[in-house]
């Protein structure tokens, strides 16, 4: 099967848009990919052996090359009218968003109306409504901005010395996402690598 290209959403720019507003709501899809239903001519493509036979999917499992991309098209569709207004959506996390609080109530019921329409189900376990703040994308969005999970920054600072160049380019990988929010980082870090590099040049000559 090819792979599907469809692209999924910029997250700085989501997460951005987020932000400036009064009332949020996150929601998680329940079960996820096991909601949207397999086409039919494409269920034998799933098949998996057990000791009483030969069984497929007739709803898209797990692990599918384009079980994202797919899953992200149908939300994109859903949502068409409302994504960007008061609607984000990254694959299965969604937020409801109103600039004013007292407008929150009605784009909650539009956004259910919608789910119920297409017969999806969130996941009451990992919902949040009428909040001022919450995670989304690994990241702490509120009113007047984002921040960073106080876990991930207490593991940052529980990491050890750095000893050579690969435990560098590690730390680089964990700091990426950071890099939007700490002023010259890229900078700082190729800094620090070049240094690490010319001292590793002379101490072989």
């Amino acid at each position: 099967m090819p792979k599907d290209d469809f692209p999924l959403p910029i997250v700085e720019l989501m997460i951005d848009a987020t932000t400036g507003h009064e009332a949020l709501s996150f929601m998680d899809g329940s079960s996820r990919y096991n909601q949207i239903r397999m086409v039919p001519t494409d269920e034998e493509l799933t098949a998996f052996c057990t000791p009483k036979g030969i069984y497929c999917y007739k709803v898209m499992p797990f692990r599918l090359k384009n079980a994202g991309a797919t899953y992200q098209r149908a939300m994109q569709k859903i949502f068409n009218d409302m994504l960007h207004k008061n609607v984000e959506c990254y694959i299965d996390d969604l937020v409801v968003k109103s600039k004013k609080r007292e407008d929150h109530f009605h784009d909650l019921r539009k956004v259910f109306e919608r789910l119920r329409r297409y017969q999806l189900k969130m996941n009451p376990s990992k919902c949040a409504f009428g909040v001022t703040f919450g995670k989304f994308l690994g990241f702490i969005v509120r009113q007047r901005g984002i921040e960073i999970e106080q876990a991930k920054i207490d593991a940052i600072l529980r990491i050890p010395e750095l000893r050579n160049i690969h435990e560098l380019k590690s730390l680089q990988g964990k700091l990426a996402y950071l890099r939007r929010l700490i002023s010259k980082l890229s900078r700082s870090l190729s800094t620090i690598q070049s240094s690490d590099e010319k001292r590793r040049t002379i101490s072989m000559g």
